[in-house]
């Protein structure tokens, strides 16, 4: 299939794109720094660089795509302003419709709760400590998931707490607070191996599944 990335050159976004690669897609590379692109992806990976806020390049990106997968996330410098990134959500689901797009796979926090999902003393505080001493990561990540959850798209949004640059690991949790055992840390790894295996399964459609290891 034809997989467009946005944020492909992310710790997460990059791995990502790697593992769509090993399992036989065709990658488009949303990047807004070239200089950051790795040169290992050769002439295999269609690179689109642009803005969050460049409609035609976006536009561009989409052109062409089975389906979208999103490892964009809110920047944790408290010198940012605004919230650029749901607005960019905003132009990747206007181009998805445009092209007829349906496929969607995102990343949030368990600050976001499934549609089925009950709060827990977890949620409770993953949700309270951006919405107190990060406000502006908080209103992005739960802006843009909202826009996602609205938008009529086959979406997933794939939950984590605390991403890891450790090894993949041979057994993952996947569920839901309040029904299903899960830690807090996770690799980066697992994040993207979830999140490549996506693009072909349905399991999740319309569901905010949590991953861990």
């Amino acid at each position: 299939m034809n997989v467009t990335v946005f944020g492909a050159t992310g710790a997460i976004g990059s791995l990502t794109v790697a593992e769509l690669l090993e399992r036989g897609h065709q990658v488009t590379a949303y990047a807004r720094n070239p200089q950051k692109v790795p040169a290992t992806w050769g002439d295999r990976v269609r690179i689109v660089i642009g803005e969050v806020s460049d409609q035609d390049a976006i536009d561009t990106a989409v052109a062409g795509a089975d389906a979208v997968v999103s490892a964009l996330g809110p920047s944790m410098d408290r010198k940012a302003t605004g919230t650029p990134l749901v607005a960019g959500t905003g132009h990747i689901l206007d181009a998805m419709k445009n092209h007829k797009v349906r496929r969607y796979i995102g990343h949030a926090t368990p600050a976001v709760l499934d549609p089925r999902e009950k709060p827990t003393p977890v949620t409770r505080l993953i949700g309270f400590l951006p919405r107190t001493f990060m406000r502006r990561a908080y209103d992005e990540i739960t802006g843009m998931t909202d826009l996602i959850k609205q938008s009529g798209l086959d979406w997933t949004v794939i939950r984590f707490i605390a991403p890891k640059n450790t090894p993949r690991q041979d057994r993952v949790r996947i569920g839901y607070f309040g029904t299903d055992k899960l830690g807090f840390a996770v690799s980066r790894a697992d994040i993207a191996a979830f999140t490549a295996a996506q693009i072909d399964d349905d399991t999740y459609v319309g569901r905010a599944p949590a991953i861990s290891n």
